[in-house]
This record gives structure tokens, C-alpha cells and sequence, in this order.
């Protein structure tokens, strides 16, 4: 069961943090990879460790809130691998502040880059999907696209993370009859590259340690297993949903 082989997955925001760590679950699973993010030499050294390993990978520098660098990827992974089977979007950044502070140019940053970036580059690849009569696109949208939080004032990202949800559950019914499928996964807190500071002062480990009923963050890889399911044969009938991996942030 789950495996990928044969299966192509494209990951955005794949340079480090969860698109690395699915970018392996998919990998061990059997995928070949195509990486997207905007530090190509980070991508290149990546992708070097995974032809290692006999893993064919192909790196590509993209912005997603940059149109042309977003079909121009589609384009290139198309020409490589001649489909594109799985679509993840996690690719990702934010700029926090309050309802009352934040700035147009903050708001703008969030959402271009996590909810318009995840439609401009669903759109690219879906239109291969539809041509082939099948696809899996995994949105990466975030507890706080559910519920608010009294640990930082970050409204955009907010709003963002519950416009990805959302999208997801539209492009779900209008693809279906595509035997395309489109589910969702909100993370809790993760440490990753770009989490780690905030995540590691005493005020927050304090706020998620009352707040996480199993009292930690996410581990390595716990969030590859929903990923790899999700992406595979085995979640067929699965669509428009969105599963939390949160160790309990949202069930109190």
C-alpha cells in the first residue's frame, strides 16, 4: 500500500523545513521529485543528494507569486518528466503584525505569497492533470486558517492560511470530475528553519506547552505520513478535506 512509484511529485517551498521533509517521505515512497523554491543553489545541492540515492530529481528556482517563473517551472517539469501526478503546495512566508499595525505592504507579502501563490501555481499544473485524467494536490495551509491566537498578532496569515483551505474545497469540487483530487493538511507548530526562532523562546514553548494536549511541538517527519496517503492510490475517494496534525491543538 502508499506507493508512489512511477508517480511524479512536484513540491513548492522544497529547499527546507516540511517540503524537504515530504520531499523525502515521497521519495522513500518511491516518487520522482521535482523541487521548486527560490534558492536554487540550496535546490541544486538537494537535489545532488537524492540522484545519490538513486532518486530522479529535478530542481527548479520559482517564485510562486511570479507568474511567468511559475509556468515556466510547469513547463520544465513537463518537458522533463512528461506529467506532473502530484502537486504539493507548501511554499510559504509571512509577515506578522496586528489588525490595527499592519502595514498594505505586509498584508500584500502574506497573501501573494501564501494564498495567491498556491492558485497561480495550482493553475499551472493542473491544466497537465486534467490532459491525463489524474492528479493529487495537497495544499499546505496551517492550524491558524481555523482558529485565531493569543501567542502573536499575525491577521494576514490568518486570513491567508483560511483562504488556502478554502481553495481547496473549490478546486476539489471543480476538478473531481477530472479524477483529479485536491485535500488540504494544517500543521501545528514545527520547528523548521523558519519557525525555530519563535518557537524557541521561553514565552511560546510555555503557550504550546498549555495549549498542545500531547505538550510538543511536531517531530521530523510526522507530517510525511498524511502527505504520502493523501498523494496516494489508497485515498482515491478522498477530496475537499483538510486534516490537522497538531497533537491536539484544534480538538480543545
Amino acid at each position: 500500500m502508499f506507493s508512489l512509484k512511477g508517480r511524479v511529485a512536484v513540491i513548492t517551498g522544497a529547499s527546507s523545513g516540511l517540503g524537504l521533509q515530504m520531499a523525502h517521505g515521497f521519495a522513500e515512497h518511491g516518487a520522482d521529485l521535482v523541487l521548486m523554491a527560490r534558492r536554487i543553489k540550496r535546490l541544486e545541492e538537494i537535489a545532488a543528494d537524492f540522484r545519490a540515492k538513486g532518486v530522479r530529481c529535478l530542481p527548479l528556482k520559482c517564485d510562486v507569486t511570479n507568474t511567468q517563473e511559475v509556468n515556466s517551472a510547469a513547463e520544465r517539469a513537463i518537458e522533463e518528466y512528461g506529467k506532473a501526478d502530484i502537486l504539493v503546495n507548501n511554499a510559504g512566508a509571512a509577515k506578522d503584525n496586528g489588525i490595527s499595525t499592519m502595514t498594505d505592504e505586509e498584508w500584500d507579502f502574506t497573501i501573494s505569497t501564501d494564498l495567491t501563490g498556491v492558485f497561480k501555481v495550482t493553475r499551472a499544473f493542473s491544466k497537465y492533470m486534467i490532459e491525463r485524467k489524474y492528479g493529487r494536490i495537497i495544499n499546505i495551509s496551517s492550524i491558524y486558517g481555523l482558529v485565531g491566537n493569543t501567542a502573536v498578532d499575525t491577521v494576514a496569515y490568518h486570513a491567508s492560511k483560511g483562504g488556502v483551505i478554502n481553495l481547496t474545497r473549490a478546486v476539489a469540487a471543480e476538478l473531481a470530475r477530472h479524477n483529479i483530487t485536491c485535500n488540504c493538511i494544517s500543521p501545528g507548530f514545527f520547528e523548521t528553519e523558519l519557525t525555530a526562532d519563535a518557537l524557541n523562546t521561553e514565552d511560546f514553548t510555555n503557550f504550546m506547552g498549555a495549549a498542545v494536549p500531547l505538550g510538543r511541538y511536531g517531530r521530523e517527519g510526522e507530517l510525511n505520513a498524511a502527505a504520502v496517503f493523501l498523494a496516494s492510490d489508497e485515498a482515491s475517494y478522498i477530496t475537499g478535506q483538510n486534516i490537522c496534525i497538531d497533537g491536539g491543538y484544534t480538538a480543545i
